[in-house]
């Protein structure tokens, strides 16, 4: 599965994950591999994404390295799409 997560003022990570866990304003849910399509809006927490995640150096800073092989995202607000296999966050 393809996560992009862009903010407005550059592309923050592009690349295949296995999951990803994002804020939703009713709550947390997780989106895997063939989830249904899927639009929501996010509040203030973290994008939780998990697979073998490389970052650059020059975003590396702005992740906090999650208990498990996953890395945590802060996050005020934003929005969320899933869409056969691809995951576009527009957060800030």
């Amino acid at each position: 599965m393809f996560l992009e997560i862009i903010s407005p003022e550059k592309i923050i990570y592009s690349g295949e994950v296995t999951s990803v866990a994002v804020p939703g304003v009713q709550g947390e849910f997780e989106m895997l591999n063939n989830h249904a399509a899927i639009v929501s809006t996010l509040k203030k927490g973290h994008i939780k994404i998990y697979g073998d995640i490389k970052l650059d150096e020059s975003i590396k800073e702005m992740f906090e390295k999650g208990p498990d092989r996953g890395f945590f995202l802060p996050i005020n607000s934003g929005t969320v799409e899933l869409k056969e296999n691809k995951i576009t966050a527009l957060v800030e």
